[in-house]
């Protein structure tokens, strides 16, 4: 199958949250797009890696993805070496993505800086002739991704651009409550974490309410890039 984007998180819910509306949006234009999680969530405070495993595929729904698989990396310790970059290559030259959407560049959880230098050197590797991989018993064709580019998640990195997606922040909210083990609940009894809270539950909204201000809308995500975004025309600007 081949998609239009591949989006990678190094953790479950990390798509959801830093560019879900995105998401939805293409696919309600008619975009095909995946999933890749890195790793199963296993170290999370709250929740097991089955319960993740449950609120992933919830949430793929709701977003509308054509595909969601898990690397089954280790959570916390995977590393951007040989072994790791050829597992994700594998997945680049499976679905063919002219996008790759991965983590930010820099954050607060070590495994997101990790999964995003990760993922894009393995976009690079992806297209070289030399490197092969297998997929079901067949060697791949390589394939290097048009664009790579990175969300925004715990720090409030300045962004290159940013996608207007006020018709599709419900939707994303949606997709990020599917992980009910993880976010805001009174009732729950598990231990709390820095997502746990109401402000953070919030804090997803009204930054995409601030990114959306400062374009004249109501709501935007806000993406960073590894060359030069290209426009055809001034007037592909909003």
């Amino acid at each position: 199958m081949k998609l239009d984007i591949l989006a990678f998180g190094a953790h479950p819910d990390d798509v959801e949250l830093g560019c879900g509306a995105t998401i939805a949006k293409e696919i309600a234009k008619g975009k095909k797009v995946g999933i890749i999680d890195l790793t199963r969530g296993e170290l999370g405070t709250r929740g097991t890696a089955e319960t993740r495993d449950q609120e992933a595929s919830a949430a793929a729904k709701i977003l509308g993805v054509s595909v969601r698989e898990n690397l089954g990396f280790a959570d916390g310790f995977f590393i951007n070496d040989q072994q790791h970059q050829l597992e994700v290559i594998k997945m680049i030259r499976k679905y063919q993505p002219e996008m790759i959407l991965c983590n930010a560049i820099d954050d607060r959880h070590i495994d997101h800086g990790k999964g995003s230098s990760l993922v894009s050197d393995a976009s690079f590797l992806s297209g070289l002739l030399k490197i092969e991989t297998k997929c079901d018993g067949e060697i791949q064709k390589q394939w290097r991704p048009k664009q790579v580019y990175h969300y925004i998640q715990w720090k409030p990195i300045e962004p290159d651009f940013v996608v207007e997606v006020s018709d599709y922040m419900a939707t994303k909210m949606e997709a990020v409550l599917a992980y009910k083990t993880q976010f805001y609940d009174p009732n729950s009894n598990e231990p709390e974490t820095p997502i746990s809270s109401q402000n953070f539950t919030d804090s997803v909204n009204y930054r995409a309410q601030d990114l959306g201000r400062l374009i004249g809308k109501a709501y935007a995500e806000g993406f960073t890039v590894e060359r030069y975004v290209a426009v055809d025309s001034l007037f592909d600007l909003i």
